[in-house]
């Protein structure tokens, strides 16, 4: 015969296994509801986005070797290096559609990197630009904040593009120019604009248009006989 506090034991173990068996089955139908009002909830809410933002292009035409100006409002990241690189993307995917009067390769994000950088310092040392008549108070004031400075944009393509870019001077040339001249469009300091292939230094776009040298993007427009 079964002892009384043996069965007082299993009514006490079996009553509280009931219990914990309908907590459990509870918070588990809880965290289901709650999971399914997330969902409905991140349905329901739009998204946040930025507000469109006026943009300027400078857009090559390979049938007048002109670059003409083209506006156009699209969102926009807050950080300057990924506006750049979204408004140089848009501007290249341009040259893809069928109406493109400078055609290029379509692919997506030709740019991968744009790094912007302040204009250093003259060195200890270097001559002044400034006449020799001037006052040394002038001279010898003190520098420009680099939040002021002009910048220097280098620009970080990818081999991909540069290898199936259209070979050709005036066309590679004309693709070169309407960077830059974007770049100056949309962010006035920057002054110049250094090219990268792939994360290196690459001497041509695809064969003709130097990607060593600096260019000065104030120029880029007047070189090419930029139109409004």
């Amino acid at each position: 015969m079964t002892p009384r506090y043996q069965k007082i034991l299993f009514t006490v173990l079996f009553l509280t296994s009931v219990l914990m068996t309908a907590v459990l089955v509870r918070l588990r139908e809880h965290a289901h509801d709650q999971l399914l009002q997330g969902i409905t909830e991140q349905g329901t809410t739009a998204p946040a986005v930025a507000p469109p933002e006026p943009v300027t292009f400078m857009v090559a035409d390979d049938g007048t070797s002109t670059l003409r100006a083209e506006s156009m409002a699209f969102p926009l990241p807050v950080e300057p290096e990924a506006r750049a690189r979204a408004v140089l993307n848009r501007l290249l995917a341009q040259y893809a559609s069928p109406q493109s009067q400078h055609p290029l390769p379509t692919e997506t994000d030709p740019v991968e990197a744009v790094y912007l950088m302040a204009e250093s310092d003259p060195a200890p040392g270097t001559p002044s630009d400034r006449s020799a008549s001037e006052p040394a108070t002038q001279i010898h004031s003190s520098p420009e904040p680099a939040s002021r400075r002009n910048q220097i944009a280098i620009v970080d393509l990818t081999q991909s593009f540069a290898a199936t870019h259209p070979s050709g001077l005036e066309t590679e040339t004309l693709t070169v120019l309407s960077i830059c001249a974007t770049l100056h469009a949309n962010l006035p300091r920057v002054a110049e604009v250094r090219f990268l292939v792939g994360g290196q230094q690459q001497a041509t776009l695809n064969g003709h248009a130097d990607l060593t040298q600096t260019y000065l993007t104030a120029a880029s427009a007047a070189a090419s006989g930029a139109q409004p």
